[in-house]
């Protein structure tokens, strides 16, 4: 009866707890929902869990109850030291398993953290990215012209235009190789910005120039440092040329520009080299081409940039230029989807190291209450003949932290081994560090004093003349 009443208050919490969970690792752009159907295979697996665990950790408890001596019994009953010595090793196995998920959901904290803290090379405070689509495609001039009246609009700082949001995991790129050698192992980043992008961006300007309006791709580039130093060395690149490969066609560019390091797809990893062509687009021919789609980056003077979404929005629909808004994030929500999996893990990771801190603490209080109780006789007597309350505690307690410590060396050992399958879930983050240690071992011993206090306040309630009297 107490299994299935257990049972049916963690199916409630389960129920509550899962969806709580995902609302706070939702990316905005692409919220993640929880199908939570309980049909008969959710509750057989439920039943049969709880008779498994019922019958697995009732039994022993109950063929020792059915051994019990008459005589004995009535005699006081006795503590055999194998009963304690096997609720010892459950305790100790219990506080192991819960410091090996603090000691790992530790990890998964801290990798959030680094990630989390990675320069981005540029400002995402009070940004807005805005993806637009036309039909027909339009000319860059009339892109321009977009840019124009969203600059207008009341609130708006500065606003330009890319493909794309920088970190929104779209990725374009090739090979590049420079004064007619063969191309570099490692491919390059593209990227088509507009005039006043790096400004927009808050992306320094290390050397050269920003596009003019009058400049397309793919006559003319803007290199980031890290393009710089892996391809020109100590060279200054700007006036130089290099080589990459459009459509299977080989192209000449000029760099005119070098831009501050910035994250292209991604926080991990050294910053990769990017190159940023201008909006405007030109065929062989000599024909300006027109685009269907484009990312307004917009700076805004409010602290949240999504204030001023409604009139950037009405201000398009007003121009009449054909423009239809897909999607309107601030930049830290474009950021905030590259670390999903991390706050995934991290969130799973502490809200099951609280559950089994708790159902530690629980077990460590209820093993020392259970043995407060059979030895009451015990504590009488040591109280009658002069122990204070300190000497009992100690008594009571003092093993029961060794137990404490035992699994807490346990557990944290099982996490130290853990790290190396735990490689592509960690980043930046060792599990050697000592916060790493130190974490799991604090959190342990503060559980278990709390719930070892509750014991000893119980044994200091013993009344040592009843207990006499009762002998």
């Amino acid at each position: 009866m107490i299994a299935l009443f257990a049972s049916a208050v963690g199916a409630s919490f389960a129920w509550w707890s899962a969806p709580f969970l995902v609302s706070h690792i939702n990316p905005p752009g692409s919220p993640a929902r929880l199908v939570l159907s309980a049909d008969w295979r959710v509750l057989g697996f439920f039943v049969a869990l709880t008779f498994v665990v019922t019958v697995l950790f009732g039994v022993g408890p109950a063929i020792r109850a059915s051994m019990v001596k008459p005589l004995a019994a009535l005699k006081g009953g006795e503590d055999p030291v194998s009963h304690r010595r096997m609720m010892h090793i459950l305790i100790a196995g219990q506080v192991a398993f819960s410091c090996f998920a603090i000691f790992v959901s530790g990890l998964f904290v801290a990798t959030l953290k680094r990630l989390a803290g990675q320069p981005t090379g540029f400002s995402s405070e009070r940004l807005l990215t805005m993806d637009a689509v036309a039909d027909p495609a339009l000319t860059p001039g009339l892109w321009s012209q977009a840019v124009q009246r969203l600059r207008a609009v009341p609130g708006v700082e500065s606003a330009a235009m890319a493909d794309w949001a920088l970190l929104s995991e779209n990725v374009r790129g090739g090979y590049v190789s420079v004064g007619g050698g063969k191309p570099f192992a490692e491919p390059a980043f593209f990227l088509k910005v507009s005039r006043g992008w790096l400004e927009t961006m808050a992306i320094r300007l290390a050397g050269g120039r920003d596009f003019r309006d009058d400049d397309v791709f793919p006559k003319v580039a803007i290199v980031n440092e890290a393009f710089a130093k892996k391809y020109f060395q100590d060279v200054p690149p700007v006036g130089r040329t290099f080589a990459t490969s459009l459509a299977d066609q080989k192209i000449e560019v000029q760099i005119v520009g070098v831009a501050g390091n910035a994250r292209y797809a991604d926080l991990r990893g050294p910053m990769p080299p990017v190159i940023y062509f201008p909006f405007g687009y030109v065929d062989d021919a000599g024909t300006i081409l027109p685009r269907g789609s484009g990312t307004f980056v917009i700076r805004t003077r409010y602290a949240d940039p999504l204030t001023v979404s409604a009139d950037l929005r009405l201000a398009l629909r007003r121009s009449g230029i054909g423009l239809r808004v897909t999607n309107i994030r601030t930049q830290a929500e474009v950021n905030a989807v590259d670390t999903f999996r991390e706050r995934l893990v991290a969130m799973l990771g502490v809200f099951f190291a609280v559950v089994a801190v708790f159902l530690t603490g629980v077990g460590v209080y209820g093993v020392l209450d259970y043995s407060v109780m059979q030895r009451q006789r015990e504590i009488g007597i040591r109280m009658a003949v002069g122990a204070n309350g300190m000497d009992i505690g100690r008594h009571v307690a003092l093993g029961m932290f060794f137990i404490v410590a035992m699994g807490a060396v346990s557990g944290t050992g099982a996490g130290l081994f853990a790290e190396r399958f735990l490689g592509d879930l960690l980043y930046g983050v060792r599990a050697t560090e000592l916060d790493v240690l130190a974490a799991p071992l604090f959190v342990m011993f503060l559980a278990a004093g709390a719930a070892a206090g509750l014991a000893v306040v119980r044994a200091l309630r013993v009344d040592a003349g009843g207990v006499l009297r009762a002998e």
